[in-house]
């Protein structure tokens, strides 16, 4: 059986490597007289085998792209490594008797533009493989005597077996757009000095590795509001996704039992707060604890206690109201998810461990648990992803507080909540920059590993 199943992963092996036999090495290597021309002027190839609309609108971009280098392209690949430094000059006019001011340097708009510069030459480096590999396609076509396509018979292949060539563009170039090019001029930002520290917010430079090494370096102010900032974002993504988690589990277990009457009721009321838009219930409950909120009044008013508890003001407490809270407002959703996937946990098992002998607890810890673990590992890692960033939470709850004088960051401040002070509150747009990069590599790394080591991917078809 094994081996059967070895024989048919390399046939599909080599069905792939087969199946797209049309790429630039072998153009190189057996292409004809036009497919190598076509490696300097693009469509050449498809223009000798009669495809002129394909040929010539290659051609067309590759002037264009052509004509943008020459005219801009090339200006701003230069400018995005000195990133100018020429201020803005105020000159007296004495014609006019007035100050007139010359045009400066803006670095931030070099380092936009260098980067678009550097995006617009890649998507040139696909169309020219693209180009060379559909003109070497109808090469080997006319070669073997068969039909080389036809404008129409592209569009009709469109809508047919190359479908995804037809809805997949606007999306990708989406993403490009509003996703990997604001990220990669995020990761071009940490290597300069643009911040308001010595007024570099209009005129900046290149600094290297010197931004990284301030937030890393311990005996430093920022360097050491990291890593407890880091510290803290860590525990706070743990307690936050297991709280939550089993908490949910335990309630929706118990509303799912046999013996429970009005399910349908418990689960109603557990999706109407879920229903309530998150940020109400935050201020709300920020309100209820604050100072002169509600519990304090109270507990005062009845001779309980004799100053108002420091909920927000006390750095322990803060951190344990920021997670209890969550846990109030995170359960209904695990309730929700969780439901579906305990029903569908066959009865027999449950009965059969019974027979033997086993209790609920040992029925948990030896079949829901596991069952549970292993439906719900991916859910599990991107709720640990999402409260890492979780701002919400902290910054409509506490606001990052208490904070000590004179740091950026407070005890209940999140890597992303700091973030957010550092860049909007502080103009510090190099450092939020390393702290973006930061906060992503410790997402990256515990995501990878954990779900790695999760039997969802180890075994992802031989739970039982």
């Amino acid at each position: 059986m094994a081996q059967a199943i070895t024989n048919k992963k390399s046939k599909i092996k080599k069905i792939r490597r087969s199946d797209y036999p049309y790429t630039v090495a072998q153009a190189a290597a057996n292409g004809d007289i036009a497919t190598r021309i076509s490696f300097l002027i693009l469509g050449f190839g498809s223009i000798v085998r009669k495809q002129f609309v394909k040929g010539f609108s290659y051609l067309v971009l590759e002037v264009l792209f052509i004509w943008f280098m020459i005219k801009h392209g090339a200006s701003l690949l230069v400018d995005i490594f000195h990133l100018g430094g020429q201020e803005q000059q105020k000159v007296w006019n004495d014609a006019k008797g007035v100050f007139e001011y010359t045009q400066g340097d803006n670095s931030l708009l070099m380092l936009l533009y260098g980067v678009a510069t550097l995006f617009i030459i890649f998507a040139f480096i696909c169309l020219w493989v693209v180009s060379i590999e559909s003109a070497y396609k109808a090469y080997c076509l006319w070669d073997k005597g068969k039909k080389v396509p036809k404008f129409k018979d592209d569009v009709k292949s469109l809508f047919d077996s190359n479908l995804h060539a037809f809805l997949l563009p606007l999306p990708v170039l989406g993403v490009v757009v509003f996703t990997i090019l604001p990220l990669v001029f995020m990761i071009f930002m940490a290597f300069t000095n643009y911040s308001k520290l010595d007024s570099h917010t209009v005129i900046f430079n290149w600094v290297g590795l010197k931004n990284f090494a301030k937030i890393l370096n311990f005996s430093d102010a920022i360097g050491s509001t990291f890593w407890s900032v880091l510290g803290w974002t860590l525990v706070w993504a743990v307690a936050a996704t297991f709280s939550n988690y089993f908490l949910g589990m335990i309630l929706a277990m118990v509303i799912n039992r046999k013996g429970t009457r009005a399910k349908g009721m418990w689960r109603a009321i557990f999706m109407l707060s879920a229903a309530v838009p998150q940020f109400v219930s935050l201020l709300l409950m920020r309100t209820i604890f604050s100072q002169n909120g509600i519990v304090n009044t109270l507990l005062i008013n009845n001779g309980i206690i004799d100053n108002a508890i420091p909920f927000w003001s006390n750095a322990t407490l803060a951190r344990v109201m920021v997670i209890v809270i969550n846990i109030w407002i995170g359960i209904p959703f695990t309730v929700m998810q969780v439901t579906g996937i305990l029903q569908s946990i066959p009865e027999e098992i449950y009965e059969a461990a019974r027979v033997d002998g086993a209790g609920p607890v040992k029925i948990f810890f030896k079949i829901t648990l596991p069952y549970m673990l292993f439906v719900t590992a991916p859910y599990l890692i991107t709720t640990f992803a999402g409260n890492i960033n979780n701002f919400n939470v902290i910054y409509l709850l506490s606001n990052g507080a208490p904070t000590p004088v004179g740091k950026t960051a407070g005890k209940t401040d999140l890597l992303v909540t700091w973030l957010y002070k550092l860049t909007v509150d502080n103009q510090y747009y190099n450092l939020g920059a390393v702290i973006g990069i930061m906060t992503f590599i410790v997402l990256a790394v515990v995501s990878l590993v954990t779900y790695h080591n999760t039997a969802s991917y180890k075994d992802e078809e031989g739970f039982q």
